[in-house]
């Protein structure tokens, strides 16, 4: 699972992502599909940049959240600590995170959907602690294969 986040300040967005694509290559790219009536969707033409956080076990609830399943009292930055980057904000103590610029252009469309296509330009890898496991989402449940 995934929660892709741009802007900073009051003017963040962000959204559960859970079927995405990196594309190795040089330049990398990060490729998904984003609902364009989502907060996300509505801004990321005008940021063209995005964080892509990794999630671990722990950040459930964040992703719920995110995803409009669970609601946050006072917006859905409040569940969470998050850092402001270049890209947008980052979720403190992921396992990894991605900072990416939006390919030149506005969004293509697939179906309904935004296709997004970012530059990857920076990776940031946390150190695990003996246990963690990384969140999986399949067929409408939450999984935690090990790492």
């Amino acid at each position: 699972m995934t929660i892709w986040t741009t802007g900073a300040g009051r003017e963040r967005a962000g959204l559960t992502v859970s079927s995405m694509i990196i594309a190795e290559g040089q330049p990398a790219e990060v490729i998904g599909l984003v609902n364009p009536d989502s907060a996300l969707g509505e801004v990321i033409d005008e940021t063209r940049s995005l964080v892509v956080n990794v999630l671990g076990a722990a950040h459930r609830t964040v992703s719920d959240v995110f995803a409009d399943r669970t609601p946050s009292p006072g917006g859905k930055f409040r569940t969470g600590e998050w850092t402001d980057t270049d890209w947008g904000p980052a979720l403190q103590g992921v396992p990894a995170w991605i900072g990416a610029r939006l390919i030149d252009g506005p969004p293509a469309r697939a179906g309904w959907a935004y296709l997004i296509r970012a530059e990857i330009q920076k990776v940031h890898l946390s150190a695990l602690v003996e246990g963690d496991q990384a969140l999986g989402y399949l067929r409408g449940h939450y999984h935690f294969p090990s790492w």
